[in-house]
């Protein structure tokens, strides 16, 4: 929840005077109140828009929802799905995850889905369960989820300086993989990105891990320099 119409425009453009590399997707998801402007600043350009989040439903009496279809009518490609910080203020279920990826698909939007576990869960050896269990439920609905992206987000790296290593990362990242294979139609085809503190001094390391596709950037993403910094780590691997 950052930003502001002169932010925003500063950031943007920012990232077009840099000159983000040709081979590396790179797309931006600003908060709801930001996407037309985003949108038209991004329009024929290289960076894609993506939301945050979006609703379960199409549409209807659910005052101050944000529909699917209203994300793609203003030129969304791609939505966030089950971002920790939605589990974890919002309570957001698995079930209801499933829900708005069945909405976002119907929609046309390509959908990340974000799973990770707690310091708590990984130190009393639960973070592959976790993990699992919210992979499971998040494509219960959806084994055929067009362009499908899966974000391991350990939370206990998030906004803490904490990073998992490339090694523990890529433990991870492999486990998703094979859980992709009992869930999703060619799971090989299925990205994976990590986001857990993400930087530019870190992001060479992580890209270099065979099953870590890109990244979800967090607070990196509200720099310029730094942002760029990073699609170009990976533009190098």
């Amino acid at each position: 929840m950052h930003g502001s119409l002169a932010a925003n425009r500063s950031l943007l453009e920012g990232l077009v005077a840099a000159g983000l590399p040709d081979a590396v997707e790179a797309l931006v998801c600003p908060p709801y109140a930001y996407l037309q402007q985003v949108a038209a600043l991004c329009a024929g350009g290289a960076l894609a828009v993506g939301a945050q989040d979006c609703s379960h439903m199409a549409e209807g009496a659910y005052t101050g929802e944000v529909s699917a279809p209203m994300l793609a009518d203003l030129g969304c490609g791609w939505v966030i799905l089950g971002h920790s910080e939605r589990r974890q203020y919002h309570r957001e279920t698995s079930p209801l995850i499933a829900a708005k990826l069945s909405a976002a698909a119907r929609a046309g939007l390509a959908p990340i889905v974000c799973v990770g576990e707690t310091l708590e869960q990984r130190e009393g050896g639960e973070a592959e369960a976790v993990v699992a269990a919210q992979l499971e439920g998040a494509l219960a609905d959806e084994p055929r989820a067009p362009g499908l992206v899966i974000a391991y987000e350990p939370v206990w790296a998030i906004g803490t300086g904490l990073t998992a290593s490339p090694g523990e990362a890529q433990g991870m990242h492999a486990f998703i993989r094979d859980c992709l294979a009992d869930l999703v139609e060619n799971a090989q085809a299925v990205r994976l990105l990590y986001g857990g503190s993400v930087k530019a001094d870190n992001a060479a390391a992580l890209f270099a891990c065979p099953d870590i596709d890109g990244a979800l950037v967090g607070g990196a993403s509200l720099d310029a320099e730094a942002f760029t910094a990073i699609v170009c780590a990976a533009a190098e691997d």
